[in-house]
């Protein structure tokens, strides 16, 4: 079967303000990349175990809060909710810089703040998504996820090597603070938006916190494509996560490689997650939506392997650059289209909680799965670990939701 093309739908003006809104906050997350951690380093002088539990423990602490939130979400207004997201973020990450200045700042008020910054990012999500398919007609929902991802993946490769930047040229406290402001400004863009939220159609159901908790993970299981795309991604990122700190051992230890060659390995291959968002429309275009769900989705477990065969030097690293940038552009068309596919596959009394829990499960996922890969590498070795990702990566291809592309191509 040939594959249909949507008609082209032009993106609304209020769209675009949350559109704004999104890259606004995007860019200050970017730029303020790295900068608690090296406040609770250089000011608070914590230890390397500390500096971890704070990323990992206030993503799980995060994930608890957010149970209940979901359906809180589900039945009330996504506007507001996302600009009480974001006010809540500005005032989280502005207290560091001030009690820092102060001279009262804490390693516990540094994780309430990353917890209070997580959660508000999960609830930011979860009401968003369901704001976007509100905003747009199905036709143009590829065209605004793209434009989404594409914003991702540009405010990744500039907002980080500019942050570091700006956390040498004026501290990590200002930098933090721009990051706070970045908030403020995305609450007022949302604001903006002049189209007035429908009431939602749907009644809450009788008020059960067990059910209520576990709706948005009933209703994914139900589904079998949303289903099999759900371990898939749960898998997938969490293999993915397990090599971002073998990684760094890998090529400054193992391999010898500098410092400015590690951040050039994290920074060039966000290009590849641009240019392939920016791809995303011609391809649906071209093979339409299921074919390109299946395909990427398998293409982007292929390049982890790579890594394996790099050595300590400019062959090697060049490697390790193709390896990453492959797998970010294969990420970066997936992504999009996934996005697309779940919106339409969720009914819209369910959109928020399937989010929230989509999002809860990855923040419980990862950790564990970054764990894993740490003592397997310290049983082990470090290429026995990336290869065991790797293979995890390949594996997870299986789970994807291989007979929506088999319909399309019928």
């Amino acid at each position: 079967m040939k594959p249909t093309v949507a008609t082209e739908i032009r993106l609304t003006g209020d769209f675009r303000r949350l559109w704004g809104a999104f890259t606004i906050s995007q860019v200050g997350s970017a730029l303020g990349t790295g900068a608690l951690p090296l406040i609770a380093i250089l000011v608070l002088e914590s230890s390397d175990l500390q500096v971890s539990l704070m990323a990992a423990l206030s993503g799980l602490a995060s994930a608890a809060i957010a149970l209940p939130l979901g359906s809180f979400v589900e039945f009330h207004r996504k506007r507001p909710i996302m600009v009480h997201a974001d006010l809540v973020s500005f005032a989280a990450l502005g207290s560091v810089p001030v009690a820092a200045w102060l001279g009262v700042l804490t390693y516990t008020q540094l994780c309430v703040v990353v917890t209070l910054v997580t959660l508000c990012r999960i609830v930011f999500n979860a009401a968003s998504g369901v704001y976007v398919k509100a905003l747009v007609p199905e036709p143009g929902r590829i065209r605004a996820n793209s434009r989404l991802e594409t914003t991702f993946w540009t405010a990744s490769t500039l907002g980080v090597p500019a942050g570091g930047a700006l956390v040498s040229l004026l501290g990590a406290s200002v930098t933090v603070l721009i990051d706070a402001g970045s908030y403020l400004l995305s609450a007022w863009m949302i604001r903006t938006i002049s189209t007035p939220e429908q009431q939602t159609a749907h009644e809450r159901p009788a008020h059960r916190w067990r059910t209520e908790i576990r709706s948005g993970w009933a209703y994914i299981f139900a589904n079998p494509a949303l289903h099999r795309l759900f371990w898939n991604g749960m898998f997938f990122g969490g293999s993915l996560m397990l090599t971002a700190p073998l990684l760094a051992l890998l090529m400054l230890r193992d391999l010898g490689f500098g410092p400015w060659q590690y951040g050039l390995a994290l920074g060039l291959p966000c290009l590849g997650g641009l240019l392939g968002s920016v791809c995303t429309r011609a391809l649906v275009k071209a093979f339409g939506e299921p074919t390109v769900l299946v395909g990427f989705g398998t293409l982007r477990t292929c390049w982890l392997g790579l890594l394996l065969t790099a050595g300590p030097n400019t062959v090697g690293l060049v490697v390790i650059l193709t390896a990453e940038t492959l797998l970010l552009f294969c990420v970066g068309v997936f992504n999009p289209v996934f996005t697309t596919y779940r919106m339409n596959a969720t009914a819209d009394d369910h959109m928020a909680r399937v989010g929230t829990a989509w999002s809860i499960s990855a923040k419980c996922f990862q950790p564990v799965f970054i764990a894993l890969g740490g003592f397997l590498a310290a049983a082990t070795s470090i290429r026995v670990a990336i290869g065991c990702a790797a293979i995890a990566l390949l594996a997870s291809s299986l789970l994807l939701p291989w007979r929506l592309g088999r319909k399309a191509r019928e």
